[in-house]
């Protein structure tokens, strides 16, 4: 794999000129085929291209035949849902804005950076055989994650071989609590701890300054009330196994780039890309 550094293009003028294109697409769907929730996705679906579009459409690219393996793949974590607290409302699960953060985010990857990326990327379970093949795993809406004995065993040695999982779409306390819980299973004996902006991750491509929110787009601005956390898990050596972006909504910015001009400004181009290609970035190279 090639080494993940800036492209020349500058980051904001790239976004914003592709954005033109995408946001005309956005005024010939109707409404109803716009949401990030849950959907029904056939077990025997192997990638994000299987599904269709929830929002404006999603890029197309191909790859040169000699680098058609030689790729980063984004990877998305299928899990069962785990029943909510009592009085909790929300909803969400592992098919939250699939496919269309899954596919725009892997676009932005290879227009901005110097890798090749995968255009279909890959839905894998933690005890597919074939994990161990994607060193970067994301998983949705964390706080409905339950997972079997098998696949908490799974997760835990695709993690301490090697692999990261990145998660976001989680909010308040009871999400932020079963997420703990779910890795003191998975990794026992290493907690959560809050990573310092002084991180080099945070420098590592994009310049960033501040831990920001990306609201639901249907919101439209920062949550009152929230802390933004981004909670890691670091193994022995200090290297990061597990990143949750907390009171965060990071895939609806790269979902829904398309469909507002000012969403699209103000978190998807100014937050969500950057932090996203920053955590990749490092995480393949560290």
């Amino acid at each position: 794999m090639r080494r993940c550094r800036p492209s020349r293009a500058r980051f904001p003028v790239l976004l914003s000129l592709s954005l033109v294109v995408l946001a005309t697409g956005a005024a010939l769907l109707a409404q109803g085929r716009m949401g990030g929730g849950q959907i029904f996705v056939p077990p025997n679906a192997r990638t994000a291209r299987e599904i269709g579009s929830r929002s404006t459409g999603t890029p197309e690219w191909e790859n040169p035949v000699g680098y058609r393996t030689d790729v980063f793949t984004f990877a998305r974590l299928r899990y069962d849902r785990a029943p909510r607290p009592i009085g909790t409302r929300r909803g969400g699960g592992w098919t939250t804005d699939l496919p269309d953060a899954d596919l725009n985010l892997s676009y932005r990857l290879q227009q901005l950076t110097s890798l090749r990326v995968d255009p279909d990327a890959r839905l894998v379970r933690a005890t597919d055989p074939d994990l161990a093949h994607y060193p970067f795993l994301f998983a949705s809406a964390p706080g409905a994650m339950a997972l079997s004995a098998d696949e908490v065993t799974g997760l835990r040695k695709y993690l301490q071989n090697g692999g990261f999982l990145l998660t976001t779409d989680s909010w308040g306390d009871a999400d932020l609590a079963h997420i703990e819980s779910v890795f003191r299973e998975v990794l026992p004996g290493l907690p959560f701890e809050e990573l310092p902006i002084e991180h080099p991750l945070y420098r590592i491509v994009v310049p960033i300054r501040e831990k920001a929110q990306v609201p639901n787009i249907h919101i439209g601005i920062k949550v009152a009330g929230t802390r933004i956390q981004h909670r890691v898990i670091f193994d022995a050596k200090g290297r990061i196994l597990v990143m949750a972006l907390h009171n965060s909504d990071d895939s609806d910015g790269w979902e829904r780039e398309g469909e507002n001009q000012e969403y699209f400004e103000k978190y998807a181009e100014k937050i969500a890309y950057p932090l996203a290609i920053n955590i990749i970035c490092y995480v393949m190279t560290h």
